[in-house]
């Protein structure tokens, strides 16, 4: 396996000659070109894109590890942007965004409000810059991003590695240089240098490392689409983390990811995915990892008629290896709520890893999107249960700008012997309950 150690020093180096470069096509592409009457700067900051984000959500949880109280949580997240129109190819984007409490903000934990009694719930309130950005496109099917910005690797919920956390109300956002280009045909390569990163417990929480990330990461995702039924996926991320805190997730992953979906019959869809990935330490990472992922998925969707729109069933088998204590493959900057269960008990993967057998039903019936999940977790180390858990979720969109939703989570953990010696202090061996209203509005 190929050792990143040395890598680094190089890549701090060319990450801040990469930074230069995307200044200086930024300033300088397209300048040569004669001004249009109508292309000023004035015109371009006038002629912009606003958007809005409204979403108040009711969150409780009741988590029986070390007898915590219930916990309420009534949000209301606000986020406003404002991009404007290109000026030499280049615009301009900046978002401001605000979470505040609608009712008794003592009712829940949210990291940094003095309430260690209550169950934890992530979301704090604050008002921050979310993002402030200068895009440039330029250069041939190119698009270069620099600045505090927000993105994901894939589509839909699936950041397995990198993401924005779109779920909570505090959105996990990178400064970031970041440069996506279709210019290879069929290909989408994805690269970014992100010196910080803004997670998701409020930049005003006084944890360490709760508010920020500071780093010098490299971030590699390429995707090719050459086959209508099937994706190819590429990745390879280097992530360090200068803080002591924080030190234990630099780590270089990559890895290998397919996937496709096929008709086999009549109104009827085959769907599929297999991955794997291999983690080690990196750069000042004081502990010695070598640790694989695996991914392999097998599902099917019938189309069915008008009330009952669609119904699928899909299998799903994820492992995330680990060899005791520190020694487990992580995924610090990934959107993990979609993974292992909404309850959110495996956000830090345990030090024994974690295999996840899980089944998911899900249908659209009268415009309403509906799923259950059963999940069953077994340690990957020594094999044995951690618990399972039950998820629901319903949502249905209300013209172009409204949702509304609710979910359920239910983990039941096992009272098997090691799981209790183990895990009694990081929540693995104790039950937790979570359910959310939802309703929000976007522009």
């Amino acid at each position: 396996m190929v050792s990143f150690k040395n890598f680094n020093v190089h890549t701090q180096r060319l990450s801040r000659r990469a930074v230069s470069l995307v200044l200086f096509l930024i300033l300088n592409c397209g300048l040569s070109s004669p001004v249009k009457a109508e292309e000023t700067l004035w015109t371009s900051l006038i002629s912009g894109k606003p958007d809005i984000f409204l979403r108040y959500r009711f969150e409780y949880a009741d988590d029986n590890r070390l007898s915590l109280k219930e916990a309420y949580a009534s949000t209301l997240r606000s986020a406003v942007g404002y991009r404007t129109a290109d000026f030499y190819d280049t615009s301009l984007y900046f978002q401001i965004q605000d979470v505040r409490v609608v009712g008794d903000d003592a009712l829940y934990n949210d990291g940094s409000n003095n309430y260690p009694d209550r169950a934890v719930i992530a979301d704090a309130e604050s008002t921050e810059i979310q993002q402030y950005n200068l895009r440039f496109g330029g250069l041939p099917k190119t698009i270069v991003t620099l600045g505090r910005q927000q993105f994901n690797h894939r589509t839909g919920v699936q950041q397995r590695f990198l993401g924005d956390v779109s779920f909570r109300q505090h959105q996990q956002s990178f400064d970031a240089a970041r440069v996506l280009s279709l210019a290879v045909p069929q290909t989408v390569i994805d690269y970014s240098y992100f010196w910080n990163v803004n997670r998701i417990f409020g930049e005003n929480n006084p944890l360490p490392d709760a508010d920020d990330f500071r780093s010098n990461s490299h971030a590699l995702n390429v995707q090719y689409n050459a086959w209508p039924t099937l994706k190819l996926e590429g990745y390879l991320y280097l992530l360090e983390f200068t803080s002591s805190t924080a030190r234990h997730f630099s780590t270089a992953t990559s890895g290998l990811r397919l996937q496709g979906d096929k008709v086999i019959a009549k109104d009827l869809r085959l769907n599929y995915a297999g991955e794997f990935a291999h983690q080690q330490d990196y750069s000042n990472n004081p502990n010695a990892i070598s640790e694989n992922y695996a991914l392999a998925e097998i599902g099917a969707n019938y189309t069915v008629g008008e009330t009952l729109e669609n119904v699928g069933l899909k299998y799903t088998y994820e492992r995330l290896e680990g060899d005791g204590d520190v020694r487990a493959f992580q995924t610090p900057l990934g959107t993990n709520h979609a993974f292992q269960g909404f309850a959110d008990r495996f956000l830090i993967t345990p030090g024994d890893g974690i295999q996840d057998h899980f089944v998911t039903l899900s249908g659209k019936l009268s415009g309403i999107q509906l799923s259950a999940v059963y999940h069953r977790f077994l340690s990957d180390r020594d094999n044995y249960d951690y618990g399972h858990e039950w998820d629901f979720l319903a949502e249905r969109t209300f013209g172009p700008h409204f949702l509304a939703g609710i979910k359920y989570a239910g983990y039941y953990a096992d009272s098997n012997t090691v799981n209790l010696i183990r895990n009694d202090n990081t929540g693995q061996a104790s039950d937790l309950t979570r359910f959310w209203a939802y309703l929000q509005f976007s522009y």
